[in-house]
């Protein structure tokens, strides 16, 4: 099992900035990809970035330019930066973690909201 703990999440005004981390812990020897996934209120889950152990990245296109995830290996975490933050960001981010590049992933956090306000 892989436990994730997410933090960093908050209240923010549009154009503003946030960052997120997420902690691994347990049997992480065997995770490769790990990434953000967002889900805001009567919508479905997207996912918003991923990152392989490699640092090989993917992104939404509604957030490319604006945020960056990036990951330490040593420290086993994963950290999400996110700028010009728009209302529409408006939602709970999950960190979750993989083995393999695949949808869904296996592991989820609890969960940090983000709000941007207009």
């Amino acid at each position: 099992q892989v436990q994730l703990v997410e933090s960093g999440g908050g209240l923010v005004q549009a154009g503003g900035s946030l960052s997120l981390s997420c902690a691994a812990s347990g049997s992480i020897f065997a995770i490769n990809v790990m990434g953000w996934y967002r889900q805001a209120p009567g919508k479905q889950r997207e996912l918003v970035a991923s990152i392989t152990r490699r640092g090989n990245t993917a992104y939404a296109d509604s957030v490319k330019g604006r945020f960056t995830i990036s990951r330490d290996n040593a420290k086993n975490t994963v950290n999400l930066q996110m700028n010009s933050l728009k209302p529409e960001d408006t939602a709970v981010y999950y960190c979750t973690a993989d083995t393999i590049n695949r949808l869904p992933p296996i592991y989820w956090g609890q969960g940090t909201q983000v709000t941007v306000s207009s």
